[in-house]
């Protein structure tokens, strides 16, 4: 085995493997950018090599800047994670050539599949279903127009090197055909370095599925079972879970099998994943094959309990695989959530800045019988950098079943505290809690179709606000109880606190009556009765509260008269007042926002790669107004109404804050 190894990549895949590795007894080398000087997988690898500025095309991508890595530290190895080189045939080739092993598949692998042109042929001559599309290369707007048509609309335009959801559009009209033709050009040459670009029918209602293979060198592959993948943003994965809840027994066999002869056709040699497109019938469409490791492998090690990145390593050791196919079953369920650091009230545009707060749930096994795994690449204190893909973390939970296991994946989410910045964290609970993905019955149009307007927050039933206000009333008692020992005021603290309360949240009022004792409460509230048992004292950011028998975890802050309280994707301003402050509060008047409509605002920080308008030109609603580039993605803004341009603050190149004045209209 290996006694060193590099890894060529960052963030938390990089963190990832160095675990690997530890476990294994290999030492690591990480790189790291400017931007990343203190960055976590710097702080765990036994080594690491400065390579260059902040921009990934000067430096993560840099393959002779990685390669001098290499000989600095003589690594025997490199490891490419996701995204960046892990794709790319020449730095395979720089490898081979300076004598160093590249943990992933052959150069004709990657050259074959890698490029999804390419691949869809492959597949198609080894007899697997593809969705109709334009292989040939394309030369510009007009030419992406005439195919798109020819195809019948909508249509997927891609990049063919593309990734993670860069260079990806869906176009529905001539207009998007040519703008999504250009937005995915660019970025396909940003991120990648390759800006060829093909098209191919857009399957309405899809699932999207893939299916997990490993091979090794002597000529043995399997399949690890399937993974869903299909609650997407912009053409980038949210939530995953493996197993799928919607294939039988004989489509995922056969699934498995294809993906297995697709590998085997192809000399495949390391992980890899096969993704397919799945109707409502089950037939599956072959989309393309990842010659990587998958940004969710954890939830097929989590059903397996087979490590992904060792078996890497092990077969690029020239190591047979352990196993046959028939050793591989399922056990259990699996999901995962991506944290990005996104603001979904803001439609998920990019968000930056320092972690001020990063507390993940405690890793393991859980007390009802589950596990939790964090995998991330950030620490708190941390700066999430304008730079880099903006995940922050990946939250698993396995569970004998899948309903036990959404159900670990919600305390789970509920523990998780990220404060300095937006984040996803209230919306990938919400969609936990969403019944199209409790029944199974989702498609990659989920968040489209149940989210139009974009993400405008939890309401949350009455059942739980009756939860919350026992528990906010009860944590209350004891904040004033704390309060008044602390000022010295009373003797007998606890007799001096009322038992009568009207707490307020999400508009509603709820009338409490407390009756303490040593060990909690019993609280009187919308009818019932409900006992209240905590340890929580005041200043403690999570709360585990039984209210009623059932344990809740509310994430708690202190704000005047009250607490800000979250829970299952809520963020609550909850207020704790006695019956007459109650009584005064709703003679207050609201302080209303400030007017913007005659303004365009930057959503994000980015910068601004394109103005579309001057000043005095008029403007129809829909039309592009500019756009900005952020987090390796361009952002089209566009008019919310006609009207015409007053003035012009920004340029092409100029970097901008949120909420900067792009436009200001008449």
């Amino acid at each position: 085995m290996f006694d060193k190894i590099l890894i060529a990549n960052r963030g938390e895949i990089a963190c990832r493997v160095i675990k690997t590795a530890r476990k294994m007894g290999i030492k690591t080398v990480a790189v790291y950018s400017d931007a990343d000087r203190n960055a976590l997988h710097v702080q765990m690898a036994d080594e690491a090599v400065h390579i260059g500025p902040p921009p990934a095309n000067q430096s993560y991508i840099v393959i002779d800047k990685i390669i001098d890595a290499i000989q600095k530290t003589g690594a025997q190895a490199v490891h490419p994670g996701y995204g960046f080189l892990s794709e790319n045939p020449k730095f395979a080739q720089a490898l081979e050539k300076a004598g160093v092993e590249f943990v992933g598949p052959p150069v004709k692998s990657i050259e074959a599949m890698g490029d999804k042109i390419t691949s869809k042929k492959i597949a198609q001559e080894a007899g697997v279903n593809t969705v109709p599309g334009y292989m040939g290369l394309i030369a510009d707007a007009d030419e992406a127009v005439k195919i798109s048509n020819e195809i019948g609309y909508p249509v997927m335009i891609k990049a063919s090197a593309g990734g993670g959801g860069k260079g990806m559009r869906i176009a529905w009209n001539d207009t998007e055909a040519r703008e999504g033709f250009e937005s995915s050009k660019n970025e396909a040459a940003n991120s990648f370095g390759d800006d060829r670009i093909f098209i191919e029918k857009f399957v309405t209602q899809p699932r999207h599925i893939e299916i997990q293979v490993l091979a090794d060198k002597h000529g043995n592959a399997v399949y690890l079972h399937e993974r869903e993948c299909s609650i997407q943003r912009r053409n980038q994965k949210v939530v995953e879970e493996a197993p799928s809840p919607f294939l039988d027994e004989a489509t995922r066999k056969a699934m498995g099998e294809q993906a297995v002869a697709l590998a085997k056709a192809v000399g495949y040699a390391s992980a890899g994943t096969v993704e397919f497109i799945v109707d409502g019938q089950r037939n599956f469409y072959f989309l393309e094959m990842n010659t990587r490791l998958q940004v969710e492998h954890p939830v097929t090690e989590l059903i397996t309990g087979i490590d992904l990145v060792e078996m890497m390593l092990r077969v690029a050791n020239g190591e047979p695989l352990p196993f046959k196919q028939e050793d591989l079953k399922i056990n259990g369920w699996a999901i995962e959530n991506r944290l990005y650091a996104e603001d979904p009230y803001r439609n998920f545009l990019p968000s930056i800045g320092r972690l001020s707060s990063y507390r993940p749930p405690v890793e393991g096994p859980t007390a009802t019988g589950g596990i939790v795994r964090n995998d991330t690449g950030v620490y708190e204190g941390g700066e999430i950098s304008m730079y880099y893909d903006p995940m922050i973390a990946k939250l698993c939970t396995w569970a004998p079943t899948r309903v036990q296991a959404i159900e670990e994946m919600r305390v789970a989410l509920d523990t998780f505290e990220v404060e300095g910045i937006g984040h996803n964290l209230p919306f990938v609970a919400a969609v936990m809690d969403h019944e199209r993905f409790t029944s199974g019955n989702m498609t990659t149009a989920f968040i489209a179709e149940e989210y139009p307007d974009g993400f405008q927050g939890v309401t949350l039933p009455e059942a739980a606000l009756v939860q919350i206000s026992a528990a906010a009333s009860a944590m209350h008692r004891v904040a004033e109880i704390r309060r008044a020992r602390i000022s010295g005021r009373m003797d007998n603290h606890e007799r001096h606190v009322g038992e009568d309360w009207v707490v307020t949240l999400q508009g509603q009022d709820f009338a409490v009556k407390i009756d303490a004792d040593k060990a909690g409460a019993n609280v009187a509230v919308a009818g019932q009765v409900l006992r209240v048992e905590s340890d929580w004292t005041p200043g403690d950011s999570i709360a585990r509260v039984s209210v009623g028998g059932q344990v809740i975890v509310l994430k708690v802050g202190k704000i005047s008269g009250g607490f800000r309280m979250r829970f299952r994707g809520a963020d609550l301003k909850v207020h704790v007042r006695t019956p007459r402050q109650a009584e005064l509060a709703k003679l207050m008047p609201e302080k209303l926002p400030p007017d913007t409509s005659k303004f365009l605002l930057c959503p994000m920080p980015g910068l601004i790669v394109k103005i579309n308008v001057a000043e005095g030109d008029e403007v129809q609603e829909g039309q592009a107004l500019c756009t900005v580039e952020a987090m390796k993605m361009e952002n089209i803004l566009r008019a919310e109404r006609k009207g015409k341009v007053k003035s012009v603050k920004a340029k092409p190149g100029d970097s901008m804050a949120v909420d900067a004045v792009i436009i200001e209209f008449e």
